[in-house]
């Protein structure tokens, strides 16, 4: 599993023009991008919310979990493309949908039962995700 994280001062997931998913400019939050792959899990996806949440990019080294900052997770199976040969990558390391969407959506939960407000995105969805990264601070994570 990987969680490609942002620090924003705002953010937005629209579907089909509505918008499902936002981070509103009043205080900094995260956006999670999530990749799943063959062998993640549940344990797997718990201690990944839980290392974004006590994570300390935030304003004076401070986590989400410090000052309650929004959290908006967007699936994201392209973090797994493979472009080692040719031009054209391969998405053969990215779990199928049945594997990653409830991980995904476990990933979320995990945040809400420490205590993370979370917005997310649509899983499998076309999405438009626009975000303001501040800093910019851009965080790879992984187990």
């Amino acid at each position: 599993m990987r969680v490609l994280v942002q620090r924003v001062s705002s953010a937005r997931v629209t579907v089909d023009g509505e918008t499902v998913g936002a981070i509103t400019p009043e205080s900094q939050g995260l956006v999670a991008l999530v990749g799943v792959t063959h062998d993640d899990d549940v344990a797997k996806a718990r201690r990944l919310a839980e290392k974004l949440w006590q994570l300390r990019i935030l304003d004076d080294q401070r986590s989400a979990s410090d000052i309650g900052a929004p959290i908006l997770v967007v699936s994201q199976f392209t973090l797994y493309a493979d472009t080692a040969k040719g031009r054209r990558p391969s998405w053969n390391a990215a779990a199928p949908g049945a594997v990653a969407a409830p991980l995904v959506a476990e990933f979320a939960e995990a945040l809400r039962k420490l205590g993370a407000q979370v917005a997310t995105g649509v899983f499998g969805a076309h999405m438009a995700v626009e975000l303001v990264n501040d800093g910019p601070v851009t965080v790879l994570l992984e187990l």
